[in-house]
């Protein structure tokens, strides 16, 4: 198509991509947007298809993370933003190469359905994986696996973990659209063949979770706004949360959980505040932990603090996955001239914490993810390595009031139980707050911005499914596949214009050919 038509394609692809996602959730939106950005690459030159892929990118993400503007501003949205889409720009382009050189590559019917679609699903993990992790510790939203949360794919999850699940809903998008380009078949066997895809990977079945134990747990939403810019009386979010503790007192319970953040007074600094912790911790006769900032060695940490009473802390663990340019400024020199009242407001940097992420709370383990970790593959990869039964999400969603990103965090949340097999609790200080099962439904859930609390007695599992089994080699084996595919279509396919001097090259040779034929039959 026209390349002004292909732009305005792919900025409205980006957008029915985003549709996919939560707090829509129209999941089934997901691919089609997909498929949407594929067609705009047909027949796209390098720097025309980088164009495409960049303005799908921009379309995707300046809708996607819209939350960030809320109380930081336009400056950071477009700077994050406008990365990401690089990332995705450089990802189509490369996509592009496959979609049209593949063909040539592998010329064969069942090439082009085979391994086209394939190697463009490789890719497409590939530039996921990379801008999950680099730079600064990368940034792991958006992943087209988190828009299948609630989806009939969901389950998929716990077999190939969330990189393999972005891998087979892009390949389903690659596969339609191959199907779509093969001549010579007919409407019934192009269905044939994407409905019984689709339907294979329905009837995977799930994976069996063996229930090892169980813990009635009590998750506390203090519904405080804790955000970064908000005024509040030191102490007020301590109380807002302990109010919200105190009419659970007498319930049986194995160990109470509060939101990062929880405390606003390090505990570990503060006498008053630790003497609330241990009044909260004897009245539910039960360990209590809570999110705090806390200092220590002339350094600043964001961390979860094990509390009993009459012993204090008795383990903490420190975010391993700040975010940066939020709760760090890296590189800060280097960005201050760029926005030097901006980058001023982050008057602190935390560090990235060192210890384990699992606490032993009376033989129960439980993994600790503080707000982005639960994002991060690797942790949740060590917290099970480890031996967590259960996982403790905890996060502070208060910087972004009422918009989607509380509920994209949860879509992460859902499918990370689904994945590790186990429960996850995901308590905020303003929601959005629930308690998801194994399977993936929702035990129980709190409302946003309103005080109250979940208490469930919750399965123990210690199944280590397919996907933790794996761990990041399933994202190395597709993303591998991508790649080498690519390499091969460059080395051995030949480009479009070199193709159309071949064909034409052969067609001008025809009547010569044909005349040297006839007068040689003349002569004899």
């Amino acid at each position: 198509m026209p390349l002004p038509a292909a732009v305005l394609l792919a900025a409205g692809a980006g957008a029915i991509l985003d549709g996919g996602f939560p707090d829509r959730s129209w999941w089934v939106l997901a691919p089609l947007g997909v498929l949407l950005m594929f067609v705009a690459l047909l027949g796209r030159r390098p720097a025309p298809a980088l164009l495409v892929g960049m303005v799908a990118g921009l379309s995707f993400w300046l809708i996607h993370i819209s939350w960030i503007t809320l109380y930081l501003g336009p400056v950071p949205w477009l700077a994050l933003g406008g990365l990401e889409a690089i990332f995705f720009g450089v990802g189509l382009w490369l996509i592009a190469v496959v979609l049209n050189r593949g063909p040539r590559a592998w010329p064969t019917r069942w090439g082009r359905l085979g391994l086209v679609p394939l190697v463009v699903a490789g890719l497409w993990t590939a530039r996921e994986a990379i801008s999950a992790v680099w730079p600064y510790g990368g940034f792991a939203w958006g992943r087209v696996a988190i828009s299948q949360s609630e989806s009939p794919f969901a389950g998929l999850v716990a077999w190939v973990g969330m990189s393999g699940l972005s891998f087979l809903i892009v390949w389903l998008s690659a596969l339609a659209l191959q199907l779509l380009r093969e001549v010579g078949w007919g409407a019934l066997a192009r269905w044939t063949v994407l409905t019984a895809s689709v339907a294979l990977l329905l009837v995977v079945p799930a994976v069996p979770i063996a229930q090892s134990g169980e813990a009635r747990i009590a998750a506390v939403q203090g519904a405080s706004d804790a955000g970064l810019f908000a005024q509040y009386s030191p102490g007020q979010i301590l109380a807002d949360h302990t109010s919200a503790t105190l009419p659970l007192v007498g319930q049986p319970v194995d160990f109470v959980v509060w939101p990062e953040n929880g405390s606003d007074i390090d505990p570990t600094r503060s006498q008053d505040a630790a003497n609330v912790l241990d009044y909260v911790s004897r009245a539910m006769m039960a360990p209590l932990i809570t999110g705090t900032i806390t200092y220590r060695d002339g350094k600043y940490y964001n961390t979860s603090l094990l509390w009993k009473a009459g012993e204090g802390v008795t383990a903490l663990y420190d975010k391993v996955h700040p975010v940066p340019f939020a709760e760090y400024m890296p590189d800060r020199a280097f960005w201050r001239p760029f926005a030097p009242e901006l980058i001023d407001l982050i008057s602190r940097d935390y560090q990235l914490g060192t210890q384990p992420n699992v606490f032993d709370v009376n033989g129960i383990l439980a993994g600790i993810a503080i707000c982005f970790d639960i994002a991060d593959d690797q942790l949740v990869h060590q917290m099970i390595d480890s031996g967590a039964t259960v996982i403790l999400a905890q996060t502070n969603n208060a910087d972004f009031g009422h918009t989607d990103e509380s509920v994209q965090q949860l879509a992460i949340a859902r499918l990370r139980a689904i994945e590790a097999g186990r429960t996850v609790v995901n308590i905020s200080t303003v929601g959005t707050s629930a308690i998801i099962a194994p399977d993936g439904h929702t035990m129980d859930s709190l409302p946003t911005w309103v005080p109250g609390s979940m208490v469930q007695t919750v399965p123990l599992s210690t199944t280590r499914t397919p996907a933790m089994a794996a761990g990041r080699g399933i994202e190395w084996l597709v993303s591998g596949l991508g790649l080498a595919g690519l390499v091969f279509c460059l080395l051995f396919a030949p480009s479009a214009p070199r193709e159309a001097r071949r064909r034409a090259a052969e067609a001008a040779a025809r009547p010569v050919n044909a005349e040297r034929t006839r007068t040689n039959r003349v002569r004899a």
